[in-house]
């Protein structure tokens, strides 16, 4: 059975399970990643290390490593051999993200002025939040984004690699066009949530929503902290 025929046999009862798993699961990423990079922040040599990769084309690495880890822990998560493989993967992006994250972070904690993180977290919050209750409420299939997604996320990644290479910075407008990349990823994880994935998918799906929720809070946290 494929898995359009599969949802289209599912009660309205199990959708409704299905939803509140995934982003029961959401959340829990959420609470992990702040506990993970927290103590990733009290760890003098796990944040020089981190510093280090930032340093010319070294971030390159950092990108790329993050990138492979990414493919392999989407695998995992959506495996259907075992749901402690799937755990483990979204576990494994979430320590990705967490580290990734640590430059970004520490100077927003330490250097940047006013409470940068706590906004940035806020409007970020609200924002999948209201994109996501849009698709919900709506059903609304939003899998034509795919293309598009795709298409910017290669220009994104180019010029990303181009900056480092020569040395521009992105700049204000980048982070703008990046959050409404994010937006779009929102949608289409959502759209998935609804017409892709089986009621057993939840580790997966979660997965999908946590990054486009941290990809969002990423470019309106570089926002808030180049107001300073």
């Amino acid at each position: 059975m494929d898995n359009l025929t599969y949802i289209k046999t599912t009660s309205e009862a199990e959708r409704a399970t299905f939803y509140k798993k995934t982003y029961l699961h959401v959340a829990l990423g959420v609470l992990v990643f702040i506990i993970v990079e927290y103590l990733f922040l009290h760890s003098k040599t796990i944040v020089d290390f981190a510093f280090s990769l930032t340093q010319g084309k070294r971030w390159l690495l950092m990108l790329g490593g993050f990138m492979l880890v990414t493919n392999l822990a989407e695998k995992m998560s959506v495996s259907n051999t075992s749901r402690n493989k799937q755990y483990l993967g979204y576990f494994l992006y979430i320590l990705a993200e967490a580290f990734i994250f640590i430059p970004l972070i520490f100077v927003a904690a330490y250097y940047a002025k006013g409470d940068v993180l706590q906004q940035a977290a806020l409007l970020t919050l609200a924002l999948f939040t209201g994109l996501s209750a849009v698709v919900i409420i709506t059903k609304k299939d939003f899998s034509f984004l795919r293309t598009a997604l795709t298409v910017g996320g290669f220009i994104a990644i180019g010029l990303i690699v181009a900056g480092i290479l020569f040395g521009f910075n992105m700049g204000l407008w980048f982070s703008a066009g990046m959050i409404i990349l994010a937006a779009g990823s929102i949608l289409y994880q959502t759209s998935n949530l609804i017409h892709k994935y089986r009621t057993d998918q939840y580790v997966g799906a979660a997965l999908g929503l946590f990054a486009s929720l941290m990809l969002m809070f990423w470019y309106i946290l570089r926002i808030f902290m180049s107001r300073n």
